[in-house]
């Protein structure tokens, strides 16, 4: 009897885990659309559930965003991955290359997070971790001479945003091989490649 018991309950488990998954995957699909700001009951019609269903994963919209971000912070990951290079030099453009790769990918979500930004912690806090991720990652890929001059620095850094992809891909209008062509050339020259 207990056997059967423990077999309805990891079904039920699993039932919960794919629905919680197809909230989640139905937020990402709406907002990679284009919806900055989905309703959860857009996100519970994407996902196949009733409405109840989302707030009984999620106590709130904010849970659903910590997870939403959670789950795009995955797409980060190949940053940390090892260089090819062992030359500063060719790091640097990998680092060029690696970012505008994923800024492109998530330029629908970053919207999305610059709208709820300011009233959601999670999204707060991931923003903050990934940027100082992403200034240890560059400062460590310098050599001391760049990385220890705070002007140069920082304005590598800056050129390597998300915000100056953001800008010249939405604001500016320029291409992909465009904006990554002027980041990269901007990049080197700061770097006195």
């Amino acid at each position: 009897m207990a056997a059967s018991s423990d077999i309805a309950r990891d079904g039920r488990r699993r039932r919960a885990q794919d629905s919680r998954q197809r909230i989640v995957a139905a937020m990402i699909a709406l907002i990679g659309e284009g919806h900055i700001t989905p309703s959860a009951e857009e996100v519970a019609s994407r996902a196949g559930v009733g409405l109840r269903t989302v707030f009984r994963h999620f106590n709130d919209m904010e849970g659903l965003y910590a997870s939403l971000t959670a789950s795009l912070a995955e797409q980060y990951e190949m940053w940390l991955i090892p260089f090819e290079s062992l030359e500063w030099q060719d790091q640097l453009r990998e680092i060029v290359e690696r970012r505008t790769a994923t800024y492109e990918r998530l330029l629908p979500f970053k919207r999305a997070g610059d709208a709820h930004r300011h009233m959601s912690p999670a999204i707060q806090a991931e923003h903050a971790r990934m940027r100082d991720v992403l200034r240890q990652r560059l400062r460590s890929s310098l050599p001391r001479s760049i990385a220890d001059d705070a002007t140069r620095f920082e304005t590598i850094d800056l050129m390597l945003s998300f915000e100056v992809w953001q800008r010249l891909r939405d604001e500016q209008q320029l291409g992909i091989e465009q904006a990554r062509a002027l980041i990269g050339g901007e990049v080197e020259r700061l770097a006195g490649l």
